[in-house]
């Protein structure tokens, strides 16, 4: 199963002062601004996302269909199919991609320990 990108969404009490944390580490932004309360920043391949007052526990997040730099892969395996492979593996859903639909679409479990995984795919 191709996932995509991977990063983690980290639930911050002061955008601003986590900016700095991790700017420190050798993080710059990547995406993301201050007026829409989320950063995602970088360094190298690896992918952190900061999100003030968006949701409450920090999540790991794929992007099927974007590389690490949020590029548009060839090939990828559509949200779609993730979520038929999670069903048919006996995987509860939290929230489900139409099954209908094409294009951008998200769904939303918990892994045995109660980590939400967010696949959710923009293109």
């Amino acid at each position: 199963m191709k996932l995509g990108a991977f990063s983690i969404s980290l639930s911050v009490k002061n955008l601003q002062a986590s900016k700095e944390f991790y700017e420190h580490l050798g993080f710059s932004v990547f995406a993301g601004s201050d007026e829409m309360n989320y950063l995602i920043m970088k360094n190298e391949q690896t992918l952190i996302g900061l999100f003030h007052e968006m949701f409450e526990k920090n999540i790991l997040t794929f992007n099927p269909g974007w590389d690490q730099d949020a590029k548009t892969l060839d090939s990828f395996d559509d949200v779609r199919s993730i979520q038929n492979h999670l069903k048919e593996k006996g995987i509860k859903l939290a929230q489900e991609a139409d099954a209908g639909s094409s294009g951008p679409g998200s769904i939303l479990f918990f892994d045995p320990d109660g980590n939400s995984i967010l696949i959710d795919q923009h293109i």
